[in-house]
């Protein structure tokens, strides 16, 4: 895991290179995002804006003496990504380091941390202070699935695009408070 940490990216480098990304694409996956990727900026910016760390969360995270460190697997153009990576990234600093690694530059990680056989970002990685994985979180807060499964028992009745629009009206007034509660409750 530690191969991984030392290949994670800071989240002002994470920024960069989805903009990078944006602007001048290399490649056709790049092109073919480059709304995602616009999308995914905007929100991270919106988010960076408007999230301020709970105070009782600061506090739960204080009481938990946690030592260890923060991975994120994620890409910019990610919509749950954008919702919910900022609002981490912000909350742990000055507590714990954090670092991203992008999934498509590597795919052995994501691969070990797949979610119902899907490559599905964000994957939040709670590392110890040896690098040891001791949980893991992602992608989206247990209302995002709820939301999810609503919309895959019943794709006529609660179609894809009811779905997006209420997933991202939730992570827009929730920002980030409940991705951070339940990562808190793993610590």
């Amino acid at each position: 895991m530690k191969n991984y940490w030392d290949q994670g990216i800071s989240f002002e480098e994470y920024i960069r290179i989805g903009r990078e990304r944006l602007e001048n694409p290399s490649n056709q996956q790049e092109i073919e995002y480059k709304q995602y990727y616009e999308l995914g900026l905007q929100r991270m910016d919106r988010t960076l804006k408007k999230y301020v760390p709970d105070e009782e969360q600061v506090k739960e995270l204080a009481s938990k003496n946690f030592d260890g460190k923060i991975l994120i697997i994620s890409e910019a153009w990610c919509g749950d990504a954008s919702a919910t990576v900022p609002a981490l990234v912000t909350f742990f600093e000055g507590h714990n380091d954090v670092k991203i690694f992008l999934r498509d530059s590597d795919k052995s990680l994501i691969n070990q941390y797949l979610t119902n056989g899907t490559e599905s970002i964000p994957k939040v990685l709670i590392l110890d202070k040896d690098f040891n994985v001791k949980n893991s979180w992602g992608p989206r807060p247990k209302y995002g699935y709820e939301l999810l499964m609503k919309h895959k028992a019943d794709p006529e009745a609660y179609p894809k695009d009811s779905f997006y629009n209420d997933l991202q009206l939730y992570y827009a007034k929730n920002r980030g408070k409940d991705a951070v509660q339940e990562i808190l409750e793993l610590l």
